[in-house]
């Protein structure tokens, strides 16, 4: 840490002053160049390396506030401090305003001095609070793109993985016979892949933090739909989707929903060889809330309630409802299903 006298240049027309304020401010720990101009010292300034600078009000030609304006146009000017043999406030107000850091008015004896050194002191310290404070926030900066650029790499290795695990579970699924334990390996890869593709969003766009539910569930949906529909049970699937932004934990569990209901209906809602449509659809509303609805125009409910398959879609919809504090409810007027939740941002 350096222990150098701060440098000043006090800029003063009147050559016996500008004396006086060199030995006088020397004796309290000051190196002082001196300036008999504005434009003499503009010119020191422009050329040289100060920690403050010192200019007088009442100078002819180029007074203090015009020099104090040039001054400032210089690149990395440092602090000013102004000096003003006039108690007029508004010259004061004026100085401020022209960027001057203090202000001090001009009397004769030690007293001129011990204040001109304490205001010189106060606007040093303010320069290396803003030095320091610029400091930490560039770290702060460079900290959090790094943790970004850490995020964003565990996002891609999370995605590399569950896609080596989905692959796995799609290869010990082409070699099963029994077509029970087949389809549930394959509903297994497809709740993999709604996991994944959070992750794979994390990364491409950018964000570690959020997963912009459009573009999430777009690539979600494409991928669904080539899995669910077949030539032979040709299943058409629609979204609609509003730009909202959630947070990893709770888009994963959005996106679980939205595979298992589509899931279902792309199983359950149409006879095996009639074709079917599934509408899904994210929308705002205006109590803090986001809607999820997923409805088909198929067979409905089955009127004894009987849960369909094994029952762990259901299971994970409730467990990811629960999860995201949302509420589920079924639209009993609608002619197929139409499955609704509300959740709180």
């Amino acid at each position: 840490m350096s222990t150098a006298p701060a440098h000043i240049l006090y800029i003063d027309d009147d050559e016996g002053l500008r004396r006086l304020a060199q030995r006088g401010l020397a004796r309290r720990g000051f190196d002082v160049s001196l300036a008999a101009s504005g434009a003499e010292g503009v010119e020191m300034v422009r050329a040289g390396d100060y920690d403050l600078v010192a200019v007088d009000h009442y100078m002819p030609g180029q007074d203090g506030l015009t020099t104090l304006n040039l001054l400032h146009a210089l690149p990395d000017c440092p602090p000013v401090v102004y000096v003003t043999g006039s108690e007029e406030t508004r010259i004061a107000v004026a100085a401020l305003k022209a960027g001057a850091v203090d202000y001090v008015v001009k009397t004769v004896g030690d007293d001129f001095f011990d204040l001109l050194a304490s205001s010189f002191h106060q606007a040093l310290e303010k320069v290396r609070l803003r030095t320091a404070k610029e400091a930490v926030e560039a770290e702060l900066r460079a900290s959090n793109a790094r943790l970004e650029a850490l995020l964003g790499e565990v996002n891609h290795r999370v995605s590399n993985s569950l896609q080596l695990v989905s692959a796995f579970v799609h290869m010990q699924a082409s070699v099963l016979t029994d077509t029970v334990a087949k389809s549930a390996l394959l509903e297994t890869q497809q709740r993999i892949q709604a996991i994944a593709q959070v992750h794979r969003r994390l990364y491409s766009s950018g964000d570690v933090e959020f997963v912009s539910m459009d573009d999430y569930l777009r690539a979600l949906i494409a991928e669904l739909e080539q899995t669910l529909s077949t030539p032979g049970s040709p299943r058409t699937l629609k979204l609609n989707a509003e730009p909202i932004k959630l947070k990893t934990d709770r888009a994963v569990s959005l996106g679980v929903i939205v595979n298992e209901l589509v899931t279902n209906a792309c199983k359950y809602a149409y006879a095996p060889t009639t074709p079917g449509e599934v509408r899904i659809e994210l929308t705002r509303v205006s109590d803090g809330k986001f809607h999820l609805c997923v409805e088909d125009d198929g067979v409905g409910m089955p009127a004894d309630g009987r849960i369909q398959g094994t029952g762990l879609g259901t299971k994970l919809v409730r467990a990811m409802a629960s999860s995201l504090q949302a509420k589920i409810e079924f639209d009993p007027a609608h002619a197929g299903v139409k499955t609704t939740l509300s959740v709180p941002y």
